[in-house]
């Protein structure tokens, strides 16, 4: 006996599913990669702020340490140095190549145990090469 397969719609692979699903995993790594923090200095212990927000935006980092003779400071996690007057020439130098119209963000990373004066010191340094969109930078602190 034979049977007839007329009625039998052929087989059909929807790839507007797929396609969807392509694209939410696209948006979702992008997303996730602009949410990334890009911190080229040291792991310090940070003073704490109630106020404290994740910066994303790229900057040049500086980080100050203190030291036994003074301060030790870094510029974009390179090589520590003691001077305020290094400090200002690198960042005439960056403030430099920046492109044109580009005004240069700062992020200033403090350990707590920084003087106040010293960290003043590190700030007057950094007017005084031109910069003036400076960020002091905090951990968020936990509620009681």
């Amino acid at each position: 006996m034979k049977l007839s397969r007329k009625g039998i719609p052929p087989v059909r692979m929807e790839m507007t599913p797929l396609m969807d699903i392509v694209f939410l995993l696209l948006v979702f790594f992008i997303y996730a990669m602009l949410s990334m923090a890009v911190h080229h200095g040291k792991q310090l212990d940070l003073p704490q702020s109630s106020s404290a927000s994740l910066e994303t935006q790229e900057a040049v980092s500086i980080t100050i340490e203190s030291d036994k003779g003074g301060l030790r400071i870094s510029v974009d996690g390179g090589a520590a140095f003691s001077g305020i007057e290094r400090l200002k020439e690198i960042l005439t130098e960056k403030k430099a190549k920046a492109p044109q119209g580009k005004e240069l963000d700062l992020q200033i990373f403090a350990d707590k145990t920084v003087s106040y004066q010293s960290l003043y010191s590190v700030l007057d340094s950094v007017t005084q090469a031109g910069l003036s969109r400076i960020s002091l930078q905090a951990t968020l602190q936990e509620a009681p």
